[in-house]
């Protein structure tokens, strides 16, 4: 790969860059989501990506400088390439941001080295000159996940305090910067999550998608999709499930994602199911899943079940209702405002495996399910509208405005 850019990165846009948009390497639908609107919006920016973000509609461009920094992702190398490569990533970054035209910075994740990304670089950012803006998609992730500590809150409030703007994706996660962490309110932007519109949807059937998954035409599926994880609160469905067996034993379970990091939890799941008889209710997809194959088990489906314990915000869930397929999903955090009650899906109690087969036996009996066919492109509908990229980009522009207006910081020291 040449030296941080691709062969679209040779295109310089007609326009001065206004911003650079970071954006860690990953999470496609966010970034790619994130980078349309701000075109329509007709932002011009540098866009910092990786192999996994490489999209046509973006090389293509005038008004975006696709800059592929990150490049090979793949986990499946031997750890003296990995350790290579994350180097080779950070020395681009730091030659990139001496020389960078943008003078906005909107990180949209950190990279690797997370302590350091919270400190030193975003001094280096601010030497510079560059006023920060950051996307908090998880305000203490560490917390979320128990692994909380004295430097990890220390780093967060360095990280947030060096930051010009923050955007967050709840009213509860805007206050709980506040309480925790001492960010004024003038500080941060509310911004609905995006709706996913990056996963393919294709032809494929619903017949179609539920014979790929081995489900028979009377079966009813309960979906549990993406990374498996203590937070998620699979082991609550489970319970759950063995419940529901006996009043709706055509009933199925599938699980379709990998335990990132939670290898024991996934091997205490597995025990559990087995334990409980459940091995013949429960399909599992235990392995990573591609954009490409997505579509088939939102399609398959006949509802989300979204178990979590704690959460921020969950991505999961606008993805299934990009293919109208309604939710069941924990009272916690800010996920009761993003479900309306017998129209996008039910709320119950977290923790609560007798609580969580009520409210799936009450879907299952619901005007909701038996006209699900009709009822899923009014989802999708209230979802477009309720989480549109075009809010995120009208906020978005807006404080893009407002601080490349305002007058150049130098680590507190006003450049004119």
């Amino acid at each position: 790969m040449p030296d941080g850019t691709t062969a679209g990165a040779s295109m310089v846009p007609p326009m001065r860059p206004q911003v650079a948009l970071l954006t860690g390497g990953g999470d496609r639908p966010y970034a790619l989501g994130l980078a349309s609107t701000l075109v329509s919006e007709g932002v011009t920016f540098d866009f910092i990506g990786s192999d996994d973000l490489e999209a046509p509609e973006l090389q293509a461009n005038p008004q975006v400088r696709f800059l592929n920094l990150r490049g090979d992702q793949r986990p499946d190398v031997p750890l003296t390439e990995k350790v290579a490569r994350v180097a080779k990533y950070y020395a681009r970054l730091l030659r990139y941001a001496a020389s960078a035209q943008p003078r906005i910075f909107h990180i949209l994740w950190n990279n690797k080295l997370e302590l350091l990304d919270r400190t030193a670089l975003l001094l280096y950012y601010r030497l510079l000159g560059k006023r920060i803006v950051f996307t908090v998609h998880n305000v203490n992730v560490r917390r979320r996940d128990g692994k909380d500590g004295s430097l990890n809150r220390l780093t967060l409030r360095i990280q947030y305090r060096l930051v010009d703007h923050l955007f967050v994706h709840t009213e509860q996660m805007k206050r709980e910067l506040q309480a925790e962490f001492g960010v004024p309110a003038t500080k941060i932007s509310v911004i609905p999550f995006g709706i996913n519109s990056t996963v393919p949807d294709t032809a494929l059937t619903r017949a179609e998608a539920r014979e790929q998954l081995g489900l028979t035409g009377s079966q009813k599926a309960v979906l549990f999709f993406g990374n498996i994880a203590p937070y998620k609160g699979l082991e609550h469905l489970v319970e759950a499930m063995a419940l529901i067996a006996r009043t709706i034993p055509d009933c199925r379970l599938i699980i379709a994602g990998r335990p990132k990091g939670s290898e024991s939890y996934w091997a205490a799941i597995q025990q559990r199911i087995s334990a409980l008889g459940l091995g013949s209710a429960v399909i599992e997809r235990i392995e990573y899943v591609p954009d490409a194959d997505t579509e088939r088990y939102f399609k398959a489906a006949d509802l989300l079940v979204l178990p979590y314990v704690h959460v921020f915000q969950s991505g999961v869930l606008f993805l299934g209702y990009n293919f109208g397929l309604p939710a069941i999903v924990s009272d916690v955090a800010s996920l009761r405002e993003d479900v309306i009650e017998g129209t996008t899906g039910f709320i119950c109690k977290p923790c609560d495996p007798v609580a969580l087969a009520r409210a799936i036996e009450r879907y299952f009996s619901s005007e909701l399910y038996s006209a699900l066919d009709s009822r899923r492109p009014e989802i999708r509908r209230l979802a477009s509208e309720r989480y549109s990229w075009a809010t995120v980009g009208a906020i978005t522009k807006d404080v893009y405005r407002k601080l490349e207006a305002g007058p150049r910081m130098l680590l507190g020291t006003v450049c004119r």
